[in-house]
């Protein structure tokens, strides 16, 4: 592994800040997007029930529940609200996207980099350890961008299925809480 890192010559950088980009967004929305923290059961289950719940503004529903209460809204001022607090659960993954598209693309021009460094030679025939060095980049990128984007990717779907099925439950209490009546 250490001959990978070493051969990925400059390119390590931006693929370094890739790798750790990806891992802190993964890991940070797999905490925040915790059902309990997004809507929790004892919230859903009273408005399923039909009980309008006592809620601090803590999660997502809470502050759905909170703005319900203490505002005079109407259905779509509260589906709005709603929506915002859907568009709020996918903070952070356009740099997960970032991350999938750059990756692969960086190991490009490290392959590019590396290549053209063994064929512009003016001597001619370039010499072994100019190939070697060359081909080292070439490879050694193309290896750590693909390694890079496949788990950015993995984690990308699961979070964006994730956040799907939380906002249709979201969806769901709103549509119970508009049949409480305050």
């Amino acid at each position: 592994m250490e001959f990978i890192l070493q051969g990925a010559g400059i390119f390590i950088y931006p693929l370094g800040l890739c790798s750790l980009a990806g891992m802190f967004i993964i890991i940070e929305r797999l905490i925040s997007l915790r059902a309990g923290k997004v809507i929790p059961q004892r919230i859903e289950k009273a408005l399923y029930e039909g009980v309008l719940p006592e809620v601090e503004g803590k999660s997502s529903a809470g502050r759905i529940v909170s703005f319900y209460k203490f505002s005079n809204t109407d259905a779509e001022a509260l589906k709005a609200f709603a929506q915002l607090e859907i568009t709020k659960l996918d903070r952070g993954m356009f740099i997960l996207d970032i991350v999938i598209s750059a990756s692969p693309l960086l190991g490009l021009l490290g392959t590019v980099a590396g290549l053209v460094g063994v064929f512009s030679t003016s001597e001619g025939i370039p010499s072994p350890e100019v190939i070697s060095k060359g081909v080292g980049l070439a490879l050694s990128t193309t290896i750590l961008g693909l390694t890079i984007a496949i788990p950015a990717i993995i984690g990308s779907s699961f979070l964006n299925r994730k956040i799907d099925k939380l906002a249709a439950r979201i969806n769901v209490c709103v549509e119970r809480l508009l049949n409480i009546k305050k």
